[in-house]
């Protein structure tokens, strides 16, 4: 895979990290939990054969330093950047946009609000959990975890975070149908952070993006999670635009709450919901079929 070309764009609070690849219509990556343009580095490179991909470090993450470390996040600030580096990029003609998790809610947003430098948008499992009817019972759940991270730190709240993401999902599914994975998902996050077993050394590039992962996870657990999982989408706005939108989730994922919210907008807009190999973390996991269907949906 030919490397990527790497720029900065300063965005208002921050100063982002980006990286262009291939040729054709822009097609915008946006990566979830703490995995930054790192996490697509499995499926950009065939993507790239077909389109200028893009991607980049969300603001806080990684190689994108906020002006501020102590800020706080709102999806629309992270929209924004979005529609900063699609104007950097592709100025002349709408982009299609990838959103994984909570990459995925900043893709919705990036819909609504500017849907003219959209062409299409794929939508991975946004944690919209504003939108269940359930919702309460989240916003409990994001309050333990800002209360464990405040009073133990990081890992016990990412810990009850786990516990709730696959708690919450088994209202919508059928006790049959429910299989809890052997490890807890560390997401929305985009890469849980695993430790290798004793005496295994991990390939250099897996050991960079580990010790991203838990470098980005304070950030994430603290001030992702909240921001992001509080957001509510448009939904009047998401319907208007459904010709744009495809709204998908992991074969895998049934059972777990980031498969709902996708799920559950895609029956109220009357849309297909498209299901990608793999579960919530598809596009590290199996990176070849999930990079092939995303070219297929673009295309679509």
């Amino acid at each position: 895979m030919t490397d990527p070309t790497t720029g900065r764009l300063r965005v208002d609070g921050a100063s982002l990290h980006y990286e262009v690849r291939g040729e054709g219509p822009l097609l915008l990556l946006i990566p979830g939990g703490t995995g930054g343009a790192a996490s697509f580095d499995g499926i950009a490179g065939d993507l790239a054969a077909h389109h200028t991909v893009a991607t980049y470090d969300p603001r806080g993450m990684a190689r994108s330093a906020l002006d501020d470390p102590e800020a706080e996040q709102r999806v629309a600030e992270h929209a924004d950047d979005a529609l900063r580096l699609l104007d950097l990029l592709s100025p002349g003609e709408p982009a299609r946009v990838f959103g994984a998790s909570s990459g995925a809610i900043v893709s919705l947003r990036l819909l609504t609000t500017h849907p003219e430098r959209v062409g299409r948008v794929v939508a991975h499992e946004p944690p919209v959990v504003e939108v269940l009817p359930d919702a309460a019972e989240h916003r409990a759940l994001i309050a333990r975890v800002r209360e464990t991270f405040g009073n133990e730190g990081p890992m016990p709240a990412l810990a009850v975070f786990a516990a709730g993401l696959k708690k919450g999902g088994a209202a919508t599914e059928p006790p049959a149908e429910v299989e809890a994975p052997a490890e807890p998902p560390a997401e929305p996050p985009a890469e849980p952070p695993v430790e290798p077993p004793g005496g295994i050394e991990l390939p250099p590039q897996a050991a960079a993006r580990a010790e991203q992962t838990m470098a980005g996870l304070p950030y994430f657990i603290g001030r992702i999670v909240p921001g992001f999982m509080s957001y509510t989408p448009d939904v009047d706005r998401l319907a208007a635009l459904q010709d744009r939108l495809v709204l998908a989730c992991g074969h895998d994922s049934r059972g777990e709450l980031p498969y709902r919210p996708a799920a559950f907008l895609a029956e109220r807009l009357g849309i297909e919901l498209v299901h990608f190999p793999g579960g919530h973390t598809g596009l590290t996991t199996h990176p070849a079929e999930f990079g092939e269907l995303l070219l297929k949906t673009l295309r679509a």
